[in-house]
């Protein structure tokens, strides 16, 4: 029984030992992963990693991306949030068949690019307001100010609209249209030239093509309004 007692105490001994080896290497390789985890480059600024803790497939906007991204996704939300209003508009108002097509087209174009960016902004841990992150940016590596959000209507401008009806209405959706349009293209090429996320330039580059084949469309229907 003593010998016996010895081998089964030998043996349990090297089984434990065994399983004191893994669970070790799994422990020293968990702390190594989170380790890395903790030494990434989350980032801000211009050479900000999107990477954050989350995979590829997760983020909406993978990859490094600096302030003129974080500037376009910014200023475009609310760019985009007033042509929705003014697209809205045309329900009950406008008369033209192109019209209220180009107005449907509008808000099914931009209000998902709308919640895209939101979610850029989200991954790259920036606010959704422009305002909170101006008194930190750049403006002279990229980034855009106020003045370069062109194309906004004024609230004047959106009374204005929201009082017309008809043909009036159809000829003031165009002009204010157009104008508008062209503000979202000035600020996409922006972008595109100052831009550094390929995601967030791609979207830019969809604006642009999108954008302006509408406006060539609106002016077509002012010549004949």
């Amino acid at each position: 029984m003593t010998a016996y007692k010895r081998a089964l105490s030998r043996r349990l001994r090297r089984r434990l030992a065994v399983v004191g080896t893994i669970t070790a290497g799994g422990l020293l390789l968990a702390a190594c992963g989170g380790s890395d985890m903790e030494g990434m480059d989350h980032g801000s600024g211009s050479s900000a990693s999107a990477t954050s803790t989350q995979s590829a497939g997760e983020n909406p906007a993978p990859g490094t991306f600096n302030d003129a991204d974080v500037s376009f996704a910014q200023m475009m939300i609310p760019h985009h949030e007033q042509a929705l209003e003014m697209a809205k508009l045309a329900d009950g108002r406008a008369s033209d068949a192109d019209i209220k097509t180009l107005a449907a087209d509008i808000e099914k174009a931009q209000d998902p690019e709308i919640q895209t960016m939101k979610s850029w902004l989200k991954a790259w841990g920036k606010p959704e307001s422009a305002e909170e992150s101006m008194p930190g940016m750049d403006h002279g590596s990229g980034g855009m100010d106020d003045s370069q959000m062109s194309g906004m209507m004024s609230d004047e401008d959106m009374k204005k609209l929201e009082a017309a009806k008809g043909t009036e209405f159809d000829r003031m959706f165009a002009e204010m249209m157009i104008e508008h349009h062209k503000g979202a293209i000035t600020m996409a090429k922006d972008e595109q030239k100052n831009g550094r996320n390929a995601t967030a330039k791609k979207l830019a580059a969809d604006v642009v093509k999108t954008q302006s084949a509408e406006v060539e469309k609106f002016e077509k229907i002012l010549d004949r309004l």
